[in-house]
């Protein structure tokens, strides 16, 4: 077998003990494959009861805790985890496979190669995802997404959030920036005149008091799991988005 970046992952039958240093994928092994998760990070929070050993956070995973474990595979991904930490597990002679998620198919069809490959099943939430983002819906204007503040930053190009707007019909208005996450300012995002700025929840907390009050054009409040997140959150996320922001149905 071979990860998303072609590097082969040598295993004897489906994993038994998989870590997950991916918010996303961990959820998506819980609800498929909750007897074999036995490792995740401090920011895996769904589904809230998971109940497994904790390893740190993604960018600064606790590699001595991992091995600690014995792990049959190790599951990253490409944006959210470093190289570094990929290479030194492996250079324990942990098997890792890392994905790639940069547009909604690629994150369905990465989702659908490591469980048909790697554990020998395709999970009913994964069908159902993708007959739900399986076509674009028609235009309903454009909108920025920030990301955080203090610096300012929004989703740029190249991006599972960018990709996820167009489905949802709207125009990333920061989609033909060099950076695929620009550090910006609230009158540069006015200068795009987008229709509207999200404001999700996370990795930055916007609330009523802390977001909006920044711009002059209109804004929503949304769920950062379901504007960011791959997997079953993907279910049901189209509807509970747009009326999040206020678009139709």
């Amino acid at each position: 077998m071979r990860d998303d970046l072609d590097h082969p992952v040598r295993l004897d039958g489906p994993p038994s003990r998989v870590v997950s240093l991916v918010p996303s994928i961990t959820e998506s092994l819980a609800a498929t494959v909750p007897h074999r998760l036995v490792g995740a990070t401090d920011w895996c929070t769904h589904p809230a009861d998971l109940d497994v050993t904790r390893v740190r956070g993604t960018k600064n995973p606790d590699l001595a805790a991992i091995a600690a474990l014995e792990p049959d595979l190790v599951v990253a991904n490409q944006e959210e985890n470093r190289e570094l930490d990929v290479r030194r597990l492996r250079e324990r002679g942990t098997q890792v496979w890392v994905t790639v998620t940069e547009t909604v198919e690629q994150a369905l069809g990465s989702l659908d190669r490591l469980f048909t490959e790697a554990f020998a099943l395709r999970p009913d939430w994964l069908a159902a995802a993708r007959a739900e983002w399986s076509e674009p819906a028609g235009g309903r204007g454009s909108a920025a997404v920030a990301i955080w503040r203090d610096p300012w930053m929004v989703v740029g190009r190249d991006t599972f959030t960018g990709d996820l707007l167009r489905l949802l019909g709207l125009d990333n208005v920061f989609a033909d920036d060099d950076d695929r996450y620009p550090h910006t300012t609230p009158a540069a995002i006015e200068g795009r005149q987008p229709d509207v700025v999200l404001l999700p929840d996370e990795p930055y907390v916007f609330t009523a008091d802390d977001g909006p009050e920044a711009f002059t054009v209109p804004t929503a409040l949304v769920s950062g799991r379901l504007l960011t997140w791959y997997g079953p959150s993907l279910v049901g996320a189209r509807s509970a988005l747009l009326r999040q922001i206020g678009v139709g149905p």
